[in-house]
């Protein structure tokens, strides 16, 4: 199948299977004080990759986005309102035992506005087959999975389930990395094995780098077209690589922007992408799209759009 080819039919539904997290944002400038205080800026706000990802969509003009996460009970009815707000569907499977995934992200406020995680997964990766019907891809386009699922058994064997009931039904299947540590203990040759079964690929420069072992964010698109048949790599501040058959078939540049926070811009990315995608666009327009996506991001803080009727932080938190 291509990726990208307009039938000139009204767009299917995107469903996104994927970790819905609640981020505790701390903005901070220079360096932390190790052994005392540092001040900063700190807001609890709705994330998660695939959750951003499905909203980013959603705001860049899906009309009908659905989200496939696990939650726990003490957050399930905030995140459920946040997705809804933001045009999202969601199916959230609400864990009897798991709270909901924490990420605490460290942003240095300086020029770059670079993020550091530090992640508790909790629910969100204890999704399992269990959890899947192939109903859910009833009217489904195109399917995109966050990487993250790829990283615990149970969560690794949805995706398996979830990719099979996907290709046996024709539906485009995507998938973003996420995270160049848990990719480092998962292994490149694991993760390949499973992305023989894509359609697109859309990893960062240190994600395409790493799993192809190759220095150079070009080389390194290039090479993993060989494995996929649509690559798309998110270089940042610098744009995206478009790649096919092994050779680097387009180069978009990113708006200029001043960043705020750079949590959530490859998820901002990634929805407007896969947006564009559904309604017809060749690839190299649909990465033009998803550029203007992470750019906006990176003015906000936080990994979502702007919403209307967004509420405060869970009760709890």
């Amino acid at each position: 199948m291509d990726p990208g080819v307009t039938t000139g039919r009204r767009p299917g539904a995107l469903l996104v299977v994927g970790d819905v997290v609640t981020d505790v944002v701390a903005r901070h400038r220079g360096p932390l004080a190790r052994g005392t205080d540092t001040a900063a800026v700190i807001r609890t706000l709705p994330g998660g990759a695939g959750a951003n990802v499905a909203c980013w969509a959603a705001h860049a003009g899906c009309p009908d986005v659905r989200l496939l996460g696990r939650v726990g009970a003490e957050a399930a009815g905030w995140h459920e309102h946040e997705l809804a707000a933001a045009g999202v569907l969601p199916h959230l499977v609400v864990d009897p035992s798991a709270a909901t995934g924490t990420v605490i992200c460290l942003v240095d406020s300086g020029a770059d506005a670079e993020r550091t995680f530090l992640t508790d997964s909790g629910a969100s990766l204890r999704l399992g087959p269990a959890d899947w019907s192939d109903s859910l891809l009833d009217g489904v386009a195109r399917l995109h999975l966050s990487g993250y699922l790829l990283f615990a058994d149970s969560s690794r064997a949805l995706a398996e389930t979830a990719l099979a009931g996907a290709r046996a039904r024709g539906v485009p299947v995507s998938l973003d990395p996420a995270s160049t540590g848990f990719l480092a203990v998962l292994g490149a040759d694991r993760f390949l094995a499973f992305a023989a079964g894509l359609d697109v690929l859309l990893p960062s420069r240190d994600e395409a780098c790493l799993l192809t072992g190759l220095p150079d964010g070009a080389a390194a698109a290039a090479e993993l077209s060989r494995h996929v048949p649509l690559v798309v790599t998110k270089l940042g501040a610098d744009g995206a690589l478009v790649a096919r058959s092994g050779e680097v078939r387009a180069r978009v540049p990113a708006p200029s922007v001043v960043p705020r926070d750079t949590t959530g811009a490859g998820d901002a990315f990634t929805g407007g992408f896969l947006a564009a995608l559904l309604a017809g666009a060749e690839p190299g327009t649909a990465a033009e799209q998803g550029c203007r996506s992470g750019a906006r991001a990176v003015e906000l803080v936080g990994g979502r759009p702007p919403v209307r009727g967004r509420t405060g932080p869970p009760p709890g938190a």
